[in-house]
């Protein structure tokens, strides 16, 4: 059985994520993978450092920082076992982006399918796998070898 403040910690680092993200944090997305996975695109990465490599390697940056993207999460549903020591969660995802030269558009739709582990006290990523569904331009925001990687992409 879960209490209102686990599902509020889980609710709180899935949008963690997405502002890290957005502010172009790859270090901050990285420690929240200090004891975790990140599944995505036919790819699996474990621990900060390598999270933290594989967005600097991935998403794009501009002068400000960031990757001048919006994440908006919805649809989360969380789930606890019994007891609270682990937790499921599922939710859409949809990324905004605007430049200069483009103008605001949704970028990628997807979903996530997180677990989540509560160690000490302290709820934690133990994995994350994001699945793209509907893609848009994504040639502003990843950097990828060709466009038929565009599909399976991890990154949202």
């Amino acid at each position: 059985m879960s209490t209102a403040a686990d599902t509020t910690a889980v609710t709180n680092l899935i949008a963690q994520y997405a502002e890290l993200v957005d502010a172009g944090d790859f270090a901050g997305v990285g420690a929240l993978f200090a004891d975790g996975e990140f599944i995505g695109g036919g790819s699996s990465i474990r621990g900060s450092a390598n999270v933290e490599r594989m967005f600097q390697g991935m998403v794009i940056r501009y002068e400000d920082g960031t990757p001048r993207t919006h994440h908006v999460t919805t649809n989360i549903a969380v789930e606890f076992d019994d007891p609270a020591t682990t937790a499921t969660a599922r939710a859409y995802f949809t990324v905004f982006q605007a430049l200069p030269d483009l103008p605001l558009q949704a970028i990628v739709t997807g979903r996530y399918r997180d677990r989540f582990q509560c160690l000490d006290g302290q709820w934690r990523f133990a994995e994350r796998r994001v699945t793209m569904h509907l893609t848009g331009d994504l040639s502003r925001h990843l950097r990828m070898p060709n466009a038929a990687t565009r599909e399976n992409h991890g990154a949202g």
